[in-house]
């Protein structure tokens, strides 16, 4: 097939995808445009401020705009988290550190994403990391590409301080889980052990479903607000949400015992972080029917994808299975080409902090490393998977995977 064919094909088996997502977004507009209604917001939260940050009322009104959308207790939302695995460790960190019950966490499906296995000591050594500080690790295989319920149930015992459920891929070909998929865990947890805190790493799932994991039986979440809960306006920052008690001590953490998040200035103002999770669920919608996109632009060429085109969707992640490095490389370069930012740029592979395999990425994005923006990513390692991601407007998205389509072809005809 050549380029044009593929476009349009493409598209075709796109589209029955693309009509069962509008009810989705429309549905989640509603509910972020009914928590700023219902919480009173005015231009004056805009406002950023200084120092000690005492009194910020933009500050305030942020954290009580999330938890009305995610159905919170309590949210700290800070630009102070410096990325989503920031916000997961601080959160980590928080709940094994509180509390006398076990020193004992479970990572509930399969290996974690690579910067949080650093985050954790596994399956290297780190200096500081959770394991060099004494705290127990357990990890649940997966059972068939998905999580084991049983082999959750098994691993969870009187000790069991945290188990976390991550709800997209990673840098894995497993499915992600559906809210429904977090209730069932959460409910089979609290039955072993009721006083288990069950913490969602909430990463690209936001917005893509109706509901949210605290509907679900989830104790306390996390994410990041470059991905998707930023709808691409908010410049930095990351979010914890969930029971009051549990956040309150994640506050502690970030800042310190005793000031919690009554401190905190950001003398920019907070005007971006409103506008991005107003705009999220749209910008989600968008970012959904690029994967979809890219999945049938890939099946295609003749890769593995997963998911495949029909399948639900509850991450913005999408994967394709590449041949070799090289093609990696083929792909980036492809996709940056067509980026708005650093088009001129030719991705290769590199090191990266947290990162144990070198990483390539595309990413010409107007906030650096925003992963609602479009890009695509993966460690060089077989199988040589690309993760695609992101893409405020579904028009640049095409033209993303399209350029990255043609950039392949063209190799297998050199």
């Amino acid at each position: 097939m050549n380029l044009d064919s593929i476009r349009d094909e493409a598209l075709r088996m796109a589209e029955p995808q693309f009509k069962k997502f509008k009810p989705i977004a429309l549905h989640n507009t509603k509910k972020v445009l009914e928590a700023f209604k219902e919480c009173q917001l005015s231009d004056y939260h805009f406002n950023g401020s200084s120092g000690y940050g005492y009194n910020d009322s933009g500050r305030e009104k942020l954290d009580e705009v999330f938890a009305h959308v995610f159905k919170a207790e309590k949210a700290l939302v800070r630009a102070h988290f410096v990325s989503g695995t920031h916000a997961l460790a601080t959160t980590l960190i928080a709940l094994l550190g509180s509390g006398k019950q076990g020193k004992e966490f479970v990572y509930a499906v399969g290996a974690p994403y690579d910067t949080m296995q650093s985050v954790i000591g596994v399956p290297h050594p780190v200096r500081n990391s959770l394991v060099e500080r004494g705290f127990i690790y357990k990890e649940v295989p997966l059972k068939d590409n998905t999580y084991d319920l049983d082999g959750i149930v098994a691993a969870v015992n009187e000790s069991t301080r945290v188990v976390v459920i991550q709800r997209s891929r990673g840098y894995s070909t497993r499915e992600p889980l559906s809210v429904l998929d977090i209730e069932k865990i959460c409910k089979a947890v609290k039955a072993k052990n009721p006083k288990t805190i069950c913490f969602v790493d909430n990463c690209y799932g936001e917005f893509t479903e109706t509901t949210e994991p605290l509907e679900h039986g989830a104790d306390i979440m996390a994410g990041s607000l470059i991905k998707n809960a930023g709808g691409g306006i908010a410049p930095t920052g990351g979010y914890v949400a969930g029971k009051e008690t549990l956040v309150e001590d994640v506050a502690y953490e970030l800042t310190a015992p005793g000031l919690g998040d009554h401190m905190g200035s950001y003398s920019p103002g907070y005007r971006l972080f409103f506008q991005g999770l107003f705009l999220a669920p749209h910008v989600v919608l968008q970012a959904l029917k690029g994967a979809v996109y890219t999945a049938a632009v890939g099946t295609l060429l003749g890769y593995e994808v997963f998911p495949k085109v029909d399948s639900d969707r509850f991450d913005l992640i999408q994967a394709i299975n590449l041949n070799n490095a090289d093609e990696m490389e083929q792909f980036c370069r492809g996709m940056q080409a067509y980026s708005p930012v650093d088009a001129h740029v030719r991705p290769v592979p590199g090191d990266m902090p947290g990162y144990t395999d070198q990483i390539i990425m595309a990413g010409g994005t107007f906030v650096q490393g925003s992963s609602i923006e479009l890009s695509a990513d993966g460690p060089v390692r077989a199988p040589y998977t690309i993760f695609m991601q992101g893409g405020l407007v579904f028009e640049h998205s095409m033209l993303g995977i399209l350029g990255s389509a043609e950039e392949i072809l063209a190799n297998r005809k050199a």
